[in-house]
């Protein structure tokens, strides 16, 4: 990852500085470039094709996307900008403002994370974020099988991490992996197993 700018920023004036190449997030009032491996984006491009697929079948009022960057808010109060590897957005809030930066403000239906060298921010900061942003349901995808063994186990496996908001609005985590079959409530008829995303 690279820093461009040591000014903390708010979530507009990183809107307005963004470069227009490249994707990025802002954190800690800094504008940091998102960058992956090939294997990371063949994850998370299979899971946004599988997506769309359901949608399609279904006719699914949701939009799914690599690129929207939504604000959230750390327990400290600060602003951030995350854009997760996938994201399925109601195709209301999507479309209400089609002229607009693909920023947004309101929680999205679904954010996937596909774990890197940081996993850190997917199991910590942006599961907290999340979490308080009211993002429904939210993925970690963790194929390296890196991070924590109160997580992965010991030995660590590879797995899919599936957090679904409770009525007190906290996550419950479920793990899936191997030929289980993945259980969302944004896909409920959704047929795939997390072999089939870890070795995408």
């Amino acid at each position: 990852m690279t820093t461009f700018t040591k000014q903390k920023l708010t979530f507009e004036q990183f809107l307005e500085q963004c470069p227009e190449e490249g994707l990025y997030e802002l954190v800690d009032g800094e504008t940091v470039e998102v960058r992956s491996t090939r294997n990371h984006d063949d994850v998370a491009n299979f899971i946004l094709f599988v997506f769309n697929d359901e949608i399609r079948r279904l006719s699914l009022s949701y939009v799914v996307n690599n690129t929207a960057v939504f604000k959230t808010i750390t327990d400290k109060g600060i602003e951030q900008g995350r854009k997760p590897d996938v994201s399925v957005i109601d195709k209301d809030v999507w479309r209400s403002n089609r002229s607009a930066y693909s920023a947004l403000e309101k929680p999205i239906q679904l954010a996937i994370e596909v774990t890197s060298t940081n996993w850190e921010d997917d199991y910590i900061d942006k599961l907290d974020e999340y979490q308080r942003l009211g993002i429904t349901e939210y993925w970690i995808v963790n194929y390296l099988a890196i991070g924590l063994r109160e997580y992965l186990g010991n030995p660590k496996v590879a797995a899919v991490f599936v957090f679904l908001l409770d009525a007190e609005g906290k996550y419950q985590r479920t793990q899936f992996g191997g030929s289980e079959q993945i259980i969302s409530r944004t896909f409920p008829e959704l047929a795939l197993t997390a072999e089939q995303i870890l070795t995408a």
